[in-house]
């Protein structure tokens, strides 16, 4: 049938469903323990929110269906592809996966900062987390307590001392 013939108000738009955060393409997808835990209680939260989703209004009800599906599938893509790592396996002395990490940010009069490197969902920079994909994780990772990485931030190089790692 020619889509001339449908009502305007039938041609209802797909809803948008949020992307989760990036995970570049063929990086495995590294998730503490804590960060599998959240993952489960967010599909857990999904699920119960399906059988809440008000029925008044069919349309409605429909694509809060659709959404909570679109979201569901992200998610489970996201808990079948992670690799657990558990931070206690990780090498004491070493930045690595799941390392809280003290460090001090351009030369001995820096300003000192901490931070956690999680998996990409667990990422939150409030809560001090960021991800193992961002260019600092990047840069750190490997080091050990008193060495230290030059990192380009913006147009500046930055030194970076690793003063402190905990797992």
């Amino acid at each position: 049938m020619s889509r001339g013939f449908v009502k305007e108000s039938d041609q209802e738009e797909l809803p948008l469903i949020p992307e989760r955060a990036p995970l570049p393409s063929g990086t495995t997808n590294y998730v503490t323990p804590a960060g599998l835990t959240a993952l489960e209680k967010e599909r857990a939260e999904l699920e119960a929110a399906k059988d809440t989703t008000p029925t008044e209004n069919e349309d409605e009800h429909r694509r809060a269906l659709t959404v909570l599906d679109g979201k569901l599938a992200l998610l489970q893509k996201r808990i079948a592809t992670a690799r657990v790592i558990n931070p206690d396996s990780q090498p004491a002395n070493e930045v690595r996966f799941g390392a809280t990490v003290k460090m001090r940010m351009g030369g001995p009069s820096g300003r000192i900062q901490e931070f956690q490197i999680v998996g990409v969902d667990e990422a939150n920079v409030k809560a001090k987390k960021i991800a193992f994909t961002a260019p600092i994780a990047k840069a750190i990772t490997g080091l050990w307590v008193g060495e230290s990485a030059d990192f380009r931030l913006g147009g500046e190089n930055r030194k970076l001392e690793v003063l402190e790692i905990r797992y």
